[in-house]
């Protein structure tokens, strides 16, 4: 357990404990951006976005299960296990059919990451209608 002191104006000082818990080594799963809007799209395309998992932690980073929520939408990850510092892309894609409108599905990863076992990927579009020329 940390503990750190800091000084504050008016000579104050406070004290405060480092919870173990953030001290905690392990992996640690990252991806930026955790959302991708890809605007105003046409119905029936196949819309792609790749994303790139990043282990910041001092273990190895295992990626379990990955799901999403509509048969509409999928994903595909080039490696399951990442070393500390590593990435591998995780490739996206969402099918636009013949729905209209917002559109907002949800791609979840399972890891071996204490802190965040579930990472949430969130992808939004706007189905509009074809124009004639």
């Amino acid at each position: 357990m940390r503990r750190c002191l800091l000084l504050l104006g008016a000579g104050l000082l406070l004290t405060t404990t480092a919870d173990p818990a953030e001290e905690a080594t392990g992996a640690r799963i990252r991806v930026e951006p955790s959302r991708f809007d890809f605007g105003r799209v046409l119905p029936r395309r196949t819309l792609r976005k790749e994303f790139r998992l990043r282990n910041l932690g001092d273990q190895a980073l295992v990626i379990g299960r990955i799901s999403w929520s509509c048969g509409c939408t999928g994903a595909i990850i080039e490696e399951t296990t990442v070393e500390p510092g590593g990435s591998t892309p995780l490739r996206i894609w969402l099918e636009t059919r013949d729905r209209s409108g917002p559109i907002e599905e949800r791609v979840v990863v399972r890891s071996n990451d204490p802190r965040t076992p579930l990472l949430q990927l969130l992808l939004q579009a706007t189905v509009v209608e074809e124009t004639p020329p």
